[in-house]
C-alpha cells in the first residue's frame, strides 16, 4: 500500500500549464504558493528535487510570441530566454525562505552515457547541503527532444528519480489525476485513485493529448509511471493549479492518482 510517511526524497515535476497563465506569462501568485509549499515541505525534513518545465513558455512571453513556435531554432531561442527568467524567479522566491537552489540542465545523451555518474554526484552533494536542485531539459541543445515534442520532462523526472534513489515522484498536472475518460470532454469520466499495473488498457485511456503551451500529455505521464514503478518507487499525479494539494498528499489524504511501484 501507499504509505506517504515513509517517503523522504521526493522528485516533484511541474509543467508549463502549472506555472503560466493561458497567455504564456508567468502565473506569479501560483508560483509563489508553489515555492512556499515546497519550502515548507523541505523544512519538514524531506528532500525536494524540482523538475520544472516552463522555459519555452516564459521565453515566448518575453519575446512577444502568442503561439508556441513550430521550428526548432525559435524553440531553442525561447528556451534560452525563458530559462533565465525561470531560475531568477526560483532563486528569488526560495531565497525568501532561506533556501538555495541550483540549476541542472540535462539531455537524453547525458542520461545514456557514463557522464551521468557526474550528474549523480552533483545531485547528492546538493541534497547533502540542503540545496534544492531545479532540473530542466537543456532545450537549447536537445534538438531531438524538441523536434519530437514528446513531453520529455515527465520521463526526465522519472529518470532523475532513478539515479537519485527517490522514494516518490509527484507530477503536478492541469487535471486532478488519471481518469477512465477525458474529463475535459466527458463529464462522466471518473478518477482512478490507484493504478497497480500499467497495461494496454491504461495506455489506451491515456491517449496522446497535447496541451497548448506544454509539450506533454497524459501518455507521457504514463511513460514516466512505468519508469518509476519498474525502478521501485511510487508516482502520483495531482492537480498543480492548487499547490496546497501537496499538503493533503503528504498528510496521507487520498488525492489524485497513485501508481504503485513494483515490489
Amino acid at each position: 500500500m501507499f504509505d506517504i510517511s515513509t517517503k523522504k526524497r521526493i522528485v516533484i515535476k511541474v509543467g508549463t500549464s502549472t506555472l503560466t497563465h493561458k497567455t504564456g506569462r508567468l502565473n506569479i501568485r501560483r508560483m509563489e504558493r508553489l515555492v512556499k509549499t515546497l519550502a515548507d515541505i523541505q523544512n519538514s525534513g524531506r528532500e525536494i528535487i524540482l523538475v520544472s518545465s516552463g522555459a519555452i513558455g516564459l521565453g515566448m512571453s518575453k519575446m512577444g510570441l502568442r503561439e508556441r513556435p513550430t521550428d526548432t531554432p525559435m524553440k531553442q531561442a525561447c528556451a534560452a530566454v525563458g530559462q533565465c527568467e525561470l531560475m531568477y524567479m526560483y532563486d528569488k522566491l526560495f531565497g525568501e525562505y532561506n533556501l538555495n537552489v541550483a540549476q541542472i540542465l540535462l539531455t537524453r545523451y547525458i542520461l545514456e552515457t557514463p557522464r551521468k555518474n557526474n550528474v549523480e554526484n552533483t545531485f547528492y552533494k546538493l541534497i547533502e547541503h540542503n540545496i534544492i536542485p531545479v532540473v530542466n531539459e537543456n532545450d537549447t541543445v536537445a534538438i531531438d527532444e524538441l523536434e519530437l515534442a514528446v513531453g520529455e520532462n515527465d520521463s526526465l523526472a522519472a529518470h532523475v528519480g532513478v539515479f537519485c534513489n527517490a522514494d516518490l515522484l509527484v507530477i503536478m498536472s492541469d487535471i486532478d489525476g488519471f481518469f477512465d475518460g477525458d474529463p475535459r470532454s466527458n463529464p462522466d469520466a471518473k478518477l482512478i485513485p490507484v493504478v497497480e499495473k500499467i497495461d494496454d488498457k491504461i495506455r489506451a485511456l491515456a491517449g496522446d493529448a497535447v496541451s497548448g503551451l506544454g509539450s506533454g500529455g497524459m501518455i507521457t505521464k504514463i511513460n514516466a509511471a512505468e519508469i518509476a514503478m519498474e525502478a521501485g518507487f511510487d508516482m502520483a499525479i495531482v492537480n498543480g493549479r492548487n499547490p496546497n494539494i501537496l499538503y493533503d498528499l503528504f498528510d496521507g489524504k487520498s488525492v489524485g492518482t497513485v501508481f504503485l511501484a513494483n515490489k
